[in-house]
């Protein structure tokens, strides 16, 4: 029998230097809250991968420590950089509709949120949160939101009547009165 050489024994893979944890316990717990986060901060929702990290930081292994400290820091600066991109609420709303297309409707919430905090009479930023409603099926909260929509800009009215992101709203019959207030 052959006795493995120094090179050719495998090594247990280790996240960026942190040594491995056994199958369970808190260290395999934070080990997988840490990765978790970091999955966030790879997608680009530096505000969520912060929010882990900072709760990771209570109760972390003391190896783990500085890295979050700089992972916390780094989500900190992206955000700060993502967030000064939009020179108008229009901008944001366009945003918005791409993470809404892509699916990502959480983001795209906050997103359309964060126009309403700048200018609470942004209607497009109600007929984005109506849209998105609709599409999680939603229905009290997207008529409400198309609702507030038409009242600071009647021509919401008109575009909703053949918005298909509409579509599941159609058979409701509060959607229809408020579509077609004169039938």
């Amino acid at each position: 029998m052959k006795t493995p050489t120094r090179s050719s024994v495998k090594r247990p893979h280790t996240l960026a230097g942190v040594a491995p944890a056994s199958a369970n316990g808190p260290r395999a717990h934070a080990l997988a809250q840490y990765e978790a986060a970091l999955r966030l901060m790879q997608q680009a929702k530096f505000d969520k991968a912060c929010a882990a990290f900072k709760e990771l930081l209570a109760s972390s292994p003391a190896d783990l420590t500085e890295r979050i400290r700089m992972y916390i820091n780094a989500c900190t600066q992206q955000a700060a950089r993502h967030e000064s991109q939009f020179l108008s609420g229009e901008e944001r709303y366009d945003f918005a509709i791409s993470l809404l297309n892509d699916g990502n409707y959480e983001d795209a919430r906050t997103q359309l949120k964060k126009i309403l905090d700048e200018n609470a009479s942004a209607d497009f930023a109600f007929y984005g949160l109506a849209v998105l409603a609709s599409m999680t099926g939603d229905a009290h909260t997207c008529l409400e939101h198309l609702t507030e929509a038409i009242r600071l800009n009647p021509r919401n009215r008109i575009q909703a009547r053949a918005d298909s992101d509409f579509q599941d709203m159609a058979d409701d019959p509060r959607f229809t009165e408020l579509l077609y207030p004169e039938v």
